[in-house]
């Protein structure tokens, strides 16, 4: 365990160092409509894919898996396209995503959206591909056996000029649902039909994917099923859990969900000096620097100790809900309203992000209620973070394909 968290962490903080390098093709874009375009920017091969599976993901998420193989090619593009900041009166924006075709011949495709975990720079993302190595993942598992893979970037992230939008629910969900309409416009250019849609996402990104969901079931949007790996899916109970009931297994790295959350909360709510308030002075700066992505910060810099880095009233649960950060949290709640669509969501009993109560509270939440539609597993007693996402997605996978069976 103590290998593994020390895992993440060198991750985390080689993700703030690499610099900002928005890698392009060579290939011109091509647009579509006036408000969407797309590049290709590269083909990962059977040999590619397969190693990603067999050697790259075993590697990084520290557990050796078993996937399915992958069976053709993959042509892979960067999308981008016009959207909106829900949060500021629908300012319009520029956001990016990535979609992957597989090379099979086929016309008819079923599609999944893959929405993303944390990144800590803003590389790492689906547009900037070689550097993601979960989206990498998706692609080998799901693209690599027929599926079309799509995932968007997030505002503030891979090409968007905005601020990074980390947990503000309405814009990542406003770029997920817009990277999907623009994906279907890329593919019928391609000559390329939905069977199917069906979405997932990890950490963060189940998160998202859930809030997602009720935007697209409110929509009248049919999804096939949903997916989720180790998501931290109400905002109160993770971050007061955190503060109030702190665990020996909880990841030195979660002072940069508070970080990254109270900064990109006031930047999308517009709320002045809400970061100021939260922090306290000696770590305010610092923490405003990785929010910014500061290339500069350095190792020894980064703030482990939340009683360092959150001022002393926060605390106190009751304080803390009260506050405007604290109210802000606990609006993220994406999982009260009637599901109608299948989930699946997945927890490790030693997540050192989430305890498995908070994993298992939307399963819980809807069975109160008496729905079956949402089911929750463990991926283990051994199951990390990593490792949760490492066993999801082949759990999806084969749930997928066997719903696409019985049609």
């Amino acid at each position: 365990m103590k290998k593994s968290l020390s895992f993440c962490f060198f991750f985390l903080l080689t993700f703030i160092t690499v610099e900002n390098i928005w890698a392009q093709s060579n290939a011109s874009f091509i647009s579509v409509t006036p408000s969407i375009r797309y590049q290709y920017i590269g083909t990962y091969d059977v040999n590619k894919l397969n190693n990603i599976l067999n050697k790259e993901v075993p590697e990084i998420i520290e557990s050796k898996e078993t996937y399915s193989a992958a069976k053709n090619a993959v042509k892979l593009y960067r999308v981008e396209y016009n959207s909106v900041v829900p949060e500021q009166n629908n300012r319009p924006t520029i956001a990016s995503g990535l979609i992957a075709i597989p090379v099979t011949g086929a016309k008819s495709m079923p599609l999944v959206s893959y929405q993303h975990g944390t990144i800590y720079g803003n590389m790492g993302v689906p547009s900037t591909i070689d550097k993601s190595w979960e989206t990498q993942f998706m692609i080998a598992q799901f693209a690599g056996q027929g599926y079309v893979v799509i995932g968007p970037d997030y505002f503030g992230l891979g090409s968007s000029k905005e601020k990074d939008s980390y947990i503000v629910v309405n814009s990542q969900v406003q770029a997920s649902f817009d990277m999907y309409e623009a994906a279907k416009i890329i593919l019928a250019k391609e000559n390329i039909s939905i069977t199917d849609f069906f979405i997932t996402g990890w950490s963060q990104g189940g998160v998202i994917t859930m809030a997602f969901l009720e935007k697209l079931e409110a929509s009248g949007i049919k999804v096939k099923a949903a997916g989720t790996a180790a998501a931290q899916c109400d905002g109160f109970v993770m971050t007061n859990g955190f503060l109030s009931h702190p665990r020996k297994i909880d990841a030195p790295w979660v002072t940069t969900m508070f970080i990254l959350t109270a900064f990109a909360f006031e930047e999308y709510y517009q709320i002045p000096g809400l970061a100021k308030g939260v922090f306290t002075d000696e770590q305010y700066s610092i923490a405003k620097r990785i929010y910014m992505k500061d290339t500069t910060v350095e190792y020894k810099d980064f703030p482990i100790d939340l009683h360092k880095l959150i001022r002393p009233e926060y605390f106190d649960p009751a304080y803390y809900k009260q506050s405007a950060y604290g109210k802000l949290v606990s609006e993220m709640h994406p999982y009260r309203w009637d599901v109608k669509t299948p989930v699946r969501m997945y927890y490790g009993d030693i997540d050192e992000c989430l305890t498995i109560g908070l994993a298992r509270t939307p399963y819980n939440w809807q069975k109160a209620m008496g729905n079956d539609k949402v089911e929750a597993f463990s991926a283990g007693a051994d199951a990390t973070h990593r490792i949760t996402y490492g066993r999801a997605v082949p759990q999806w996978k084969q749930w997928f394909d066997e719903l696409q069976i019985k049609k």
